[in-house]
């Protein structure tokens, strides 16, 4: 399913505090089955950009297409119930939503929501647990009662439990450990294969972006000021830090080699795997 930004600004309101133009005049389209990440420093307009495209955050100006679905200024309510159907988000900190009594409980809540049958819904919340690889013991558990990356995986099984067309995701990893963010980031990887799904991740991490991303939105005050693969991004140092971005390793590492030793590897290296057979075609190693 894809994804089109025509000419969508948009304001951040809550209650009296306004928060003009958070997305300026974005254009940009995603294709259906595509994995996209999105970079730029903290304040660029990331976290908005996700918003827009499941109907938290609405056009002052221009529409967000999502598949054949609208979001603009005079939207309606049976509209952007359609989309959150389809559009599931992950925010940051994503296990700070959990409420429920029990984790059935917890993951059945957006099927029953969406109309889902109890029988189906739990049924659903058996399937997805193990997908995010815990036991359906867990079930029967308070989410309150397990560890930070377990409750983080509950939290994303409950987004997967209303089996969305299209995977937004706000830094999944932030806040755990190197390994226990790898697994969330490779469950991630390995869902947007198996179901064909659309996704959106926003992360800090360019090895995230390298790893995981077909392509790469840079944005910038709220509107987007680049949008082609890791590597064309990487290729232009000069850019990469005026936007405030830090280089893979071992783009860093060439880099630093290609200053100190004056020879030119004869590619841009985003991996180690790439970095050591360039150094072979050069005579370093």
């Amino acid at each position: 399913m894809e994804i089109i930004f025509d000419r969508v600004s948009a304001d951040y309101q809550i209650g009296p505090i306004r928060t003009p133009l958070v997305l300026h005049d974005v254009n940009v389209k995603l294709a259906s089955g595509s994995y996209t990440a999105v970079v730029g420093y903290t304040g660029a307009g990331k976290s908005s950009l996700l918003k827009a495209m499941n109907g938290l955050l609405i056009p002052i100006q221009g529409q967000v297409k999502i598949g054949s679905d609208l979001i603009k200024q005079d939207h309606n309510k049976n509209a952007l119930k359609s989309i959150r159907k389809k559009v599931g988000m992950v925010f940051q900190f994503p296990e700070s939503q959990l409420f429920a009594e029990t984790v059935e409980k917890d993951i059945c809540f957006g099927p029953l929501n969406f109309g889902v049958s109890l029988e189906d819904a739990k049924e659903v919340a058996k399937k997805v647990i193990q997908q995010v690889g815990l036991s359906v013991d867990v079930l029967e558990k308070s989410p309150f009662s397990l560890s930070g990356g377990q409750k983080r995986r509950v939290a994303i099984a409950g987004i997967l439990a209303m089996e969305p067309d299209i995977l937004v995701l706000d830094e999944p990893g932030a806040g755990l450990d190197p390994s226990g963010k790898k697994e969330i980031m490779d469950l991630i990887s390995s869902w947007h294969k198996e179901r064909g799904l659309t996704t959106v991740l926003v992360t800090h991490d360019m090895e995230d972006v390298i790893s995981y991303a077909d392509e790469v939105i840079v944005m910038e005050k709220g509107t987007i000021v680049f949008h082609d693969t890791a590597q064309v991004l990487f290729s232009n140092t000069e850019q990469v830090e005026k936007w405030h971005l830090d280089a893979p390793d071992a783009r860093r590492f060439q880099l630093e080699l290609e200053k100190k030793t004056g020879i030119t590897l004869n590619r841009i290296c985003l991996t180690v795997e790439d970095l050591a057979d360039a150094l072979i075609e050069v005579g370093l190693v």
